[in-house]
């Protein structure tokens, strides 16, 4: 009897080592398979909400190896997202320019005559309390402004400052200037665009006409405010003045 029960026991140990020889090399050779099974991922599933209010779901597919990688699927179902998410619009901080052109709507809205023949210069803007023949960065940025504005219009701009030459220096070369002596004497202008400043509290009146310069009737007015923000987010690009040492000899 205790030789039966031997017998077994041998065996059983016998079947459990082949079992556990075999078991080892079934993982061997399967174990590349069983690895990719436990990376693949999961399909991505997002919910976005449209403007309109409606829920959307979409699944991304799953790419394990890139023999299963579906370029075409993939990029369709980027794009239905992008056209289905919300589209995030920035708020953008105002400066002068956006300022000059609700000025310009105004003065074109209330403009007697428009005669797409005519000449228009535009001038630095002075402020109201000063001397008339001074002007800021503000005043100058604003008649760059609408000098653009105008021309988008589609009225004939004059810029009265380009000379009629080139100057060459090792600093750069130049076209403008504003030194009277090295502009033309005579300018082809019809009408001239101006105006006036205002400090105000919290920021810049802005008086604006469009005058003929022959008879001096005003042709067009608008008025604007601009913020003090606005204002000095303008940044003088002369540099300070500074009291240089020199070595005394």
């Amino acid at each position: 009897m205790k030789t039966t029960l031997s017998i077994i026991g041998l065996s059983l140990l016998l079947a459990g080592c082949a079992s556990m020889q075999n078991w080892q090399r079934f993982q061997e050779a399967n174990k590349g398979q069983t690895m990719a099974l436990a990376a693949a991922p999961a399909p991505a599933t997002s919910a976005m909400m449209t403007p309109a209010g409606q829920l959307i779901t979409t699944t991304a597919p799953s790419f394990v190896t890139p023999a299963n990688y579906n370029g075409a699927s993939y990029q369709a179902t980027r794009q239905t997202a992008l056209v289905s998410a919300p589209l995030y619009q920035p708020q953008s901080m105002l400066n002068v320019n956006q300022y000059v052109q609700g000025m310009m709507h105004d003065l074109v809205a209330n403009l007697d005559d428009v005669k797409p023949q005519m000449i228009v210069g535009v001038t630095s803007f002075v402020y109201l309390d000063g001397s008339y023949d001074q002007a800021d960065l503000l005043g100058n940025q604003l008649s760059e402004g609408f000098m653009h504005e105008v021309h988008q219009f589609g009225l004939n701009v004059v810029d009265f400052k380009t000379t009629d030459y080139i100057r060459v220096t090792p600093k750069g070369d130049f076209v403008f200037s504003r030194d009277f002596m090295e502009l033309r004497e005579e300018q082809p202008i019809e009408f001239v665009l101006g105006g006036t400043l205002v400090q105000h509290q919290g920021g810049t009146l802005v008086n604006v006409r469009l005058v003929s310069v022959a008879s001096k009737k005003v042709l067009a007015t608008a008025q604007g405010f601009i913020p003090e923000p606005v204002v000095n987010a303008l940044q003088d690009s002369a540099s300070p003045g500074k009291l240089m040492l020199k070595q005394g000899e």
